[in-house]
């Protein structure tokens, strides 16, 4: 930086002189208000309190000079600005108040302003008195080494110093408040107070209990919850879930609309349209060739701004396989049925007597198609319900479903609790006759497509009569009246369930077991078990004069019977099961079934008794 030419050194007489006519002279050429110096003295010193360091540099020539005279007026003043700036001109009005000292902002390599180091610098320290023999060059060498402690004492200066003002690592991590921990900011900009969103499955929700959904809803923070029903609070937590980002599944039964789409319908509401059902979009289901009945699992999304229900996101299972895979499957009316070959074995302990007669008397196998024809106050329901527990232990393999059509909500209610882990399905008599036929249809269709995957499957139906009287009602009338007010095109998709029944030849299997009504007093039902009564290939008929006695099962031995039977015994097993129904020929239904009652509580299986059988039976 250039510096300005040098006066000529003052002599010692008018040195004072000098000095003082200096800044005169200075503030004529500059245009500079006397008490500038004055100002420029306050600044220093305000710099000299921010940095300690300056001061003792600075206070050690000063001590060695003593008490010389003043410096001369050459190193008192200002050193001029850098070249290519112009200094600033400040008026005694306009002079900087005296603030308290703050942290020094950084240095900027671009600064105008007239105030450099040597300026700061060139000032005496406090208490030191300035020595009018200081030389020229140690003066130059003050200010040279002044010059480099600003600079290494700025750029700390920034940041507050340890001493006074511990770092942030330093300082311990506070824990966070209790009542804080769980919030969050929902998408909406609301606040909320609940867990965080997790991976949640439908089902799950659907099998639990509603005083669990109540509790649950209360840690969702779900509003109201008290006042709604079942379907409602699973539809708000799943909603609160989806609010914190969280996975959603779903796995249910799809219906395909006749527009093309569908919905996933759930075995907790028995299939019937509900607030948490899954949209299934037309492209998914004919990518994939879905179908109704199809057992679809995926991850699905919460309705959007104006849409009502769940949409499905991505398929991840069909019927419990690769989706691509199930694909391939053959269709049910494509399957080569045939008689059934495969027996499902019904004895479970030597008390269950029930269980054990069927065996010997009518034995089912995989495929059968069966008819259990009861009048009134028979024991049916008794009867299916131990049906139902000896397929539940014997045959773990079996999927067991139990259709309940028309009947009393609280027959419903003591299947569900003695048939675990069946599938229950009912609709009860105060439902209209269009959700008979709904359930029905989802329940067959599932079944068709289950056997589709080489699946077995058992069902048990409550009873074929109730759900033909329903589709006599909900089927368009054709004008063809048969007795007793039956439609002639009402029972043709009875017929049709019915039907559905069949041992297959590539793999799987479907058996139905329905019980049909007689000796009701009703001419239409009367006209429907006739309809049914020549297409099943086993029948079980109960007695009611056994029931009156007290006898149970009440089981008509000599009407009761399987067709193609052989297929399901072992030979040395059916020779003695022919010996036996020779035996009981002839008899009448109540002592022949006390007979063979008293066989069996004297043996502890079906086997030991065949054995004991002989020709003299």
């Amino acid at each position: 930086m250039p510096r300005a030419p040098r006066k000529p050194r003052a002599t010692k007489g008018t040195s004072r002189k000098r000095r003082t006519e200096a800044p005169v002279a200075e503030s004529t050429d500059r245009t500079v208000a006397p008490e500038e110096q004055q100002n420029e003295k306050q600044e220093a010193q305000s710099a000299q309190e921010l940095l300690p360091l300056d001061s003792k540099i600075e206070s050690v020539p000063a001590q060695q000079a003593g008490d010389q005279p003043s410096a001369t007026a050459e190193t008192e003043a200002p050193a001029p600005p850098e070249s290519g700036t112009t200094p600033e001109i400040i008026s005694a009005e306009e002079s900087p108040q005296p603030v308290e000292p703050e942290p020094a902002p950084p240095v900027s390599e671009e600064r105008t302003e007239p105030e450099t180091a040597a300026e700061v610098t060139a000032l005496p320290a406090e208490g030191s008195a300035v020595s009018p023999e200081v030389s020229e060059s140690t003066a130059e060498e003050e200010s040279s080494k002044s010059t480099e402690t600003v600079a290494e004492e700025r750029a700390p200066a920034e940041e507050p110093a340890p001493t006074e003002e511990p770092t942030t690592a330093e300082e311990p991590q506070a824990p966070p408040k209790p009542a804080e921990e769980h919030k969050r900011r929902a998408p909406e900009g609301r606040k909320y107070h609940g867990p965080a969103g997790t991976t949640l499955n439908i089902a799950r929700l659907q099998a639990m209990s509603t005083p669990e959904l109540m509790r649950m809803a209360k840690e969702w923070g779900v509003e109201n919850f008290g006042t709604m029903k079942k379907q409602e609070v699973i539809f708000e937590i799943l909603k609160k879930n989806a609010e914190r980002s969280g996975v959603l599944f779903a796995e249910g039964v799809l219906e395909i609309m006749p527009e093309g789409y569908g919905f996933l319908r759930s075995q907790a509401f028995n299939y019937l349209p509900c607030p948490e059902d899954v949209y299934v979009s037309p492209s998914q289901i004919r990518r994939f060739d879905l179908q109704t009945g199809d057992v679809i699992a995926g991850q699905i999304r919460p309705p959007k701004d104006k849409e009502k229900y769940f949409a499905l996101l991505k398929v991840e299972a069909v019927g419990n396989e690769d989706p691509d895979k199930a694909k391939e499957k053959t269709h049910f009316d494509n399957l080569t049925p045939l008689f059934p070959n495969k027996r499902i074995i019904l004895e479970t302990s030597p008390d269950e007597l029930s269980t054990r007669v069927l065996d010997l008397v009518c034995p089912i196998g995989k495929g059968t198609r069966g008819l259990i024809v009861a009048p009134p106050r028979t024991g049916k329901t008794v009867l299916l319900q131990k049906l139902a527990n000896a397929i539940i232990k014997n045959n773990p393999e079996i999927y067991l479903i139990i259709l309940l059509i028309d009947e009393r909500p609280e027959e419903v209610t003591d299947m569900e609790r003695t048939c675990k882990p069946a599938e229950v399905i009912s609709s009860t008599f105060d439902e209209p006759p269009e959700r008979h036929v709904q359930v029905a249809e989802m329940v067959i269709e599932k079944a068709r497509r289950m056997v589709e995957h080489k699946r077995d499957v058992v069902i048990l139906l409550d009873s074929i009569t109730r759900l033909a009287r329903a589709y006599n009602t909900v089927q368009p009338h054709s004008g063809k009246i048969l007795s007793g007010g039956v439609d002639a095109n009402a029972l043709h998709k009875p017929k049709r369930f019915f039907g559905a029944a069949r041992n297959i030849e590539e793999g799987g299997s479907l058996t139905i077991m329905a019980t049909a009504l007689v000796d009701t007093g009703s001419r239409m039902d009367e006209v429907i078990f006739e309809e049914f009564k020549g297409t099943g290939n086993m029948e079980v008929h109960l007695d009611r004069a056994l029931v009156d006695r007290r006898i149970f099962p009440s089981i008509n031995i000599e009407r009761s019977g399987t067709r193609k039977e052989e297929l399901l015994y072992h030979p040395d097993e059916y020779s003695r099961v022919v010996v036996l129904r020779r035996a009981l020929t002839g008899v009448p239904p109540v002592e022949a079934m006390e007979l063979l009652l008293g066989k069996l509580k004297k043996t502890k299986s079906n086997i030991e008794f065949l054995l004991s059988i002989n020709n003299a039976l």
